[in-house]
This record gives C-alpha cells, sequence and structure tokens, in this order.
C-alpha cells in the first residue's frame, strides 16, 4: 500500500515542489496540498492520511499547534516538520507537539523521502543540520572528558533504548514496556536529541557499543 501524505505549507512554488518530489517516489501518494494549518487540520480530519509534512509557520493555526490538534485526534498520525527554522526552540516546540520528523529547508529530494518513509515506518529522524547543530549544543562545554558510553537517561529512556538496541519496533517496545506507541515515538524523539544523531539506527549503534540490546526477544 502507498503512504498517503498531505503537504502543508503557504508558500506555493515549494510546496508544489514538494508535491513533485513525493509524487515521483514509488510507493507514496500525496493526497492533497493545503495553504495554513486550519485547511491542513480539516483535511487531514477528513482523509486521515498517513504522513502529514507541514511548515510550521503559516497563517491562522501554526504548524505546530496544529500538529498537536491532529495527533489528540490521530495517534499514529507521522508528522514531518519541513520548515527555514533551525533553532532549538521551534525543534523542541515540533518535538513537544508530537513531530517524528524534522528537516530545515534546502534538504534535497532524496532527504525529503526518506525522512516520509521514516516517520511512515514509526522512525524518528532529523536533518544533517539539525543533529549537528545539537549535538554541537551537547559537547560545547569544556576541555574533553573520559568518554562515557550514554548520556544521561531517565530509567524509562534506558528501557526504551535497551529495546530499541535489541531491534525492537515501536509497537512491540509499547507493548512490552506497558506504554502507547506515542509515547515510545516522544522517548525515541529525545533519545535523538541526546546522542545527536539522525535516526534510530544511529541511537542502536551506540547502545550496543555500550552493551545494550541484549533484551529477551521472548
Amino acid at each position: 500500500m502507498s503512504i498517503r501524505v498531505v503537504v502543508a505549507d503557504d508558500h506555493p512554488m515549494y510546496r508544489f515542489g514538494v508535491e513533485a518530489v513525493l509524487a515521483q517516489a514509488d510507493g507514496i501518494e500525496v493526497v492533497a496540498s493545503v495553504a495554513d494549518g486550519d485547511e491542513l487540520i480539516g483535511v487531514v480530519a477528513e482523509l486521515r492520511p498517513d504522513v502529514v509534512v507541514s511548515d510550521l509557520s503559516m497563517p491562522g493555526t501554526d504548524g505546530v499547534t496544529a500538529a498537536g490538534a491532529m495527533l489528540a485526534a490521530q495517534p499514529d498520525l507521522a508528522v514531518l516538520a519541513l520548515t527555514m527554522h533551525d533553532d532549538d526552540e521551534h525543534v523542541h516546540a515540533a518535538l513537544r507537539a508530537g513531530a517524528r520528523g524534522y528537516l530545515v529547508k534546502g534538504a534535497d529530494a532524496d532527504s525529503i523521502v526518506r525522512a516520509v518513509r521514516a516517520v511512515a515506518a514509526g522512525d524518528a529522524v532529523y536533518g544533517g543540520d539539525v543533529a549537528r547543530r545539537l549535538t554541537a549544543g551537547l559537547v560545547a562545554a569544556g576541555p574533553p572528558q573520559a568518554p562515557v558510553p550514554l548520556p544521561d537517561l531517565t530509567p524509562r529512556e534506558r528501557q526504551v533504548l535497551d529495546l530499541l538496541a535489541a531491534g525492537c519496533r515501536n509497537r512491540e517496545i509499547g507493548q512490552r514496556l506497558g506504554m502507547s506507541e506515542k509515547t515510545v515515538r516522544n522517548h525515541v524523539s529525545h533519545l535523538l536529541l541526546k546522542f545527536g544523531v539522525e535516526d534510530r539506527t544511529g541511537i542502536a549503534l551506540r547502545a550496543r557499543d555500550a552493551g545494550l540490546g541484549g533484551a529477551p526477544l521472548d
């Protein structure tokens, strides 16, 4: 089945360009294109797509507020922010609203297609510029210290990380830990920020290097 996508951006030429990129990709179908947050919420409620690719700054309801409203009504929806903003405030606001991915405009066609497929599969993904900047912020203070295998994690994040490193998908992690998929996605998003990597594969590799991933699979 095709990944059904709604594109939202108030700049017509950019919106049409994103539509064209996705329309040419195998297994992706653009089912609607809108120019503001209010229209986006209505269209998503009517069509119930798999993925929304949305700008954050739009007339009417902004993209962050729209993401929160859409996810409250359709928790399994994957929201990918595609925006000109690369500052911490917008990144964190989008994550708190439940976005699974964050790309900065200027991302190439292949990156956009890969991100849509990743978030549709339940993964979280960040564009390289955002991930590198977040990594730089994490390591900016002071001289190098003895390497720490893992950043400071909450007990719950460690449980999610161990299962993720063992190859479990979000649904299975949620079932094992007694939490919703949306909560698992939020934990994965926080882990991406803490590790400063672009996708869950990077998290898993770091976790396995630290000796995690031995969670029982039965």
